[in-house]
């Protein structure tokens, strides 16, 4: 009852990069469970520095019924300036309580999981709203960090299979990386673009930046995904001009998304067709004659499911680290 595992970075990583097919299937079972209920998701907390207003820690508290059983909280920085020093963006530990006791059973580093995840819905996403498939088409990545290498992973293991990539990142040599990147796993075409009005001409569009606001003001085509990772690349006017895919609509609303900031000038929700979990369910069917945009906010119940799934690996696997006497009273005399 009062174990308590500590689970690396070495080891997170090891797991996710053998199971994406499994983290896929369980990214979508969560959005299930979610949507019927089956767990609570607050909203997140920002941590905010005057003197640093594009970095923030964000604490993501949830819990997940269904075959989970699980409480916790995701405790996340973002710290663009990383970058600067080679760096990545984000850190991030994952808490996880019992939920009959309450107890914290373990911690994980976190960093991989909430990449993982997030590139899980995206591609959970490509799937769904993109029922034809990819051959033919071409997907333009925009941004070439952590989040967009995991994305081009997740897509590949979900079978998305595309003729070409094209990348578009302000600095030339991550992009170039993560062309690089795909063409070694994946054996596909990947060039790198410096133009991004030819990378938000492809038939599928990524964004997976750092941008604080929108830049993007040109409405897109018929036909076109969005998978609008980053939220606040878009100009409230090309939110309204599409069909809308979001994760959960109370928690994507807010904080100046670019969801959010469609809804401050429209006056309403109208212009939300509905969630990914409806679309899994064949509830919310887009119009395929309008571009749809899928914003997931990213939801706590997500980070749970898959930091569940690793913490049962490593245990199994036995590299999972028990600290003994962790707790310092377990028992109340």
């Amino acid at each position: 009852m009062h174990t308590f595992d500590i689970i690396s970075g070495r080891t997170v990583r090891e797991i996710l990069s053998e199971e994406r097919a499994a983290v896929l299937r369980i990214v979508a079972s969560a959005y299930r469970a979610h949507a019927a209920g089956e767990s609570v998701n607050p909203d997140s907390y920002f941590l905010r520095f005057p003197d640093k207003p594009d970095s923030r820690i964000i604490a993501l508290p949830a819990f997940l019924g269904d075959d989970v059983q699980l409480a916790g909280i995701k405790w996340i920085a973002s710290f663009p300036r990383n970058t600067r020093m080679g760096i990545p963006r984000a850190s991030a530990v994952l808490i996880l309580n019992d939920y009959e006791t309450g107890y914290p059973v373990a911690c994980l580093e976190a960093a991989n999981i909430s990449s993982a995840r997030t590139a899980a819905s995206a591609a959970v996403a490509a799937d769904a709203l993109r029922p034809g498939g990819f051959p033919g088409t071409r997907i333009a990545v925009i941004g070439g960090g952590v989040i967009a290498r995991n994305i081009c992973d997740y897509l590949h293991a979900s079978g998305c299979a595309p003729d070409s990539y094209l990348v578009h990142d302000l600095d030339e040599a991550s992009g170039q990386a993560l062309a690089g990147h795909v063409r070694t796993t994946q054996d596909r075409p990947a060039e790198f673009t410096a133009d991004l009005h030819a990378a938000l001409e492809a038939e599928t569009v990524v964004f997976a930046t750092t941008a604080l606001e929108p830049y993007v003001s040109t409405p897109f085509k018929p036909g076109q995904l969005v998978l609008n990772i980053s939220l606040r690349d878009l100009a409230p006017e090309v939110i309204l001009a599409a069909d809308n895919v979001l994760d959960d609509v109370e928690h994507c609303l807010k904080a100046n998304t670019s969801p959010h900031l469609a809804e401050q000038l429209s006056g309403s929700r109208e212009f939300v067709n509905g969630t990914l979990a409806g679309v899994l369910s064949g509830d919310v069917v887009p119009d395929p004659d309008r571009p749809v945009i899928f914003s997931p906010f990213g939801l706590g119940v997500l980070d749970l499911a898959v930091g569940a799934f690793v913490r049962n690996q490593a245990r199994r696997a036995g590299t999972a680290i028990e600290i003994p006497g962790f707790f310092g009273e377990t028992s109340r005399w």
